[in-house]
């Protein structure tokens, strides 16, 4: 899917969120990257698989 040279990293790796956004809409907090993941402003992803991964922004509580 990707034709970046360097290739941007797949959509199952550690490092997915670094592939560029081929497209977005900030006015509904999404944007999709050309590895084919959905990323929402509240940090939720969708990959192309379908699985769903919930937000995963710091909460700024210390754990105990």
């Amino acid at each position: 899917m990707c034709t970046h040279e360097p290739p941007c990293p797949t959509a199952s790796g550690a490092d997915h969120g670094a592939a560029q956004i081929v497209a977005c809409h900030l006015a509904q907090g999404w944007s999709l990257l050309c590895n084919g993941v959905l990323t929402f402003e509240d940090t939720g992803e969708l990959p192309p698989d379908g699985q769903i991964v919930g937000p995963h922004r710091p909460t700024g509580k210390v754990p105990a």
